[in-house]
């Protein structure tokens, strides 16, 4: 069996260090997630008055989940068919409600 220090790395966000558990093949991709973090709560202690790391990091998680559901892949706003994705499945289960009072 593996050691657990084997699979897991020291990051630092916002010059505190955390060990995270990851395999090899996940190393680069947490090693570049980890860097675009760092930037955007670095981003928020410079440009805001918020403070306290977590609310830095609260506030960079937001930002983060804004810009992936504004994400445009090929001119299609992710975000947007996701909404509507929603609404549509809203609509069907109002009329296949409907449908079974019918039974």
């Amino acid at each position: 069996m593996a050691d657990a220090d084997e699979n897991s790395i020291e990051v630092t966000l916002l010059g505190r260090g955390y060990r995270v558990t990851c395999t090899e093949a996940e190393r680069e991709g947490l090693l570049q997630a980890v860097a675009y973090l760092d930037g955007k709560m670095n981003e928020i202690k410079k440009n805001s008055k918020v403070t306290g790391t977590e609310r830095i990091a609260v506030m960079a998680a937001l930002n983060i989940a804004h810009e992936l559901l504004s994400v445009k892949v090929g001119g299609l706003d992710v975000g947007q068919v996701k909404r509507r994705i929603s609404s549509i499945e809203a609509k069907l289960d109002a009329a296949l409600a409907q449908q079974e009072k019918l039974f």
